[in-house]
């Protein structure tokens, strides 16, 4: 049995991480590049500059304006019919389906409308609270942030 790789935020508040199981089983490329940006320090110090109560917190720009991303090329899509529910994670795009780099979003609810659209690389596995937690706003007045980003 192989050992699911997790994908942790440090958010900085001192109570616990936010801990993210990798489901490269559906998305194997963005797995593969959100691993390869955590390793190189790119997610560390980055907000989460747009944060919606009662739908989801979208970070991994590193300009905090929305419209960044990594040096490397977008991606292709990897769209599944895995449910876009509380705790599932994301990558953002624009209205080009291949166009994901390195923004992601973490569903606080059901959000049943975006499956089959967006690709879902990860599901929450503890620390959601900490996501909860995140200042709302768009962007919010004094974001939240990724003070590391890990993959073990």
């Amino acid at each position: 049995m192989t050992k699911t790789l997790t994908f942790t935020l440090d958010t900085g508040n001192g109570t616990g991480d936010v801990v993210i199981a990798l489901r490269d089983d559906l998305a194997p490329g963005h797995v593969q590049r959100i691993t390869e940006l955590a390793q190189a320090g790119f997610y560390d110090g980055v907000v989460f500059h747009r944060v919606i109560a009662g739908f989801m917190a979208q970070g991994g720009d590193p300009t905090g304006t929305g419209s960044g991303g990594s040096d490397k090329p977008d991606l292709k899509a990897e769209f599944s019919a895995e449910p876009h529910v509380r705790g599932t994670c994301s990558m953002a795009r624009t209205s080009a389906p291949n166009s994901a780099n390195s923004q992601f979003f973490i569903c606080f609810d059901d959000a049943r409308f975006l499956d089959k659209q967006y690709t879902v690389w990860g599901q929450v596995q503890s620390g959601m609270e900490f996501v909860d937690a995140l200042p709302k706003g768009e962007p919010p007045a004094k974001p939240g942030k990724i003070v590391k980003a890990t993959v073990a």
